[in-house]
């Protein structure tokens, strides 16, 4: 599959969102975090919640991976990245009779990332709350959820795009709410599950990836 060149994680790196000077609680300097590009519900046309989504009242101390075991489609369009997301939001709501969607991102195989349940995205950079999601029982009030598109529970791997782009999105995640890289966790630590598949043997090298990238 020809992934676009240069990589998603390149090109962040060049965005508009720049590098972000991100004071860590009980730091003496400031670390760099990336504010990666993150299509809002809004930009991807989302269904409203069927209720107001919760906050939690503080912040999360953890972050775990997930896949969505959909296609692992060679489309890398941003387009296909809308379409998973409704995809996904389509799944919970329709099927699991969630209010929203699940988990509080997505990162496409294409190194997109969309907000995936509503309020998400805002109080990522306010860094002081979070949404209420549903995507790991017992953790939902405790960490944040984020699902890359594709099935890797029977040995497929990320593209590089999509891993690229995923230790960004957990590197600004860790810096907006203090959070260390290696409370960076796998849906499968805290349940009976395959997922997220290969990317439960790949959170060592994403934790040193995403402290690397937090300098």
């Amino acid at each position: 599959m020809n992934l676009p060149q240069p990589s998603r994680r390149h090109v962040l790196l060049a965005g508009a969102g720049g590098l972000a000077a991100v004071a860590l609680p009980g730091t003496a300097h400031a670390l760099d975090a990336v504010e990666p590009d993150i299509d809002g519900t809004s930009r991807w046309t989302a269904r409203p919640p069927r209720s107001p989504v919760e906050l939690v009242g503080k912040r999360p101390t953890m972050i775990v991976v997930h896949h969505t075991v959909s296609v692992n489609s060679a489309d890398v369009s941003r387009a296909q990245a809308h379409k998973h997301a409704h995809w996904v939001q389509d799944l919970h709501m329709d099927k699991n009779g969630w209010t929203d969607t699940g988990y509080h991102f997505l990162v496409s195989r294409g190194g997109w990332i969309t907000e995936g349940r509503h309020q998400s995205l805002s109080t990522l950079r306010g860094g002081r709350d979070f949404v209420l999601g549903a995507h790991t029982s017992g953790q939902n009030g405790a960490g944040i959820g984020i699902a890359n598109e594709g099935a890797y529970h029977d040995g497929a791997q990320p593209p590089r795009a999509q891993w690229e782009v995923l230790v960004t999105l957990c590197a600004y995640t860790c810096a907006q709410y203090g959070i260390a890289p290696s409370r960076i966790y796998g849906h499968k630590d805290f349940g009976d599950t395959l997922c997220p598949g290969v990317l439960h043997d790949k959170l060592p090298q994403l934790r040193s990836e995403v402290a690397a990238s937090m300098g």
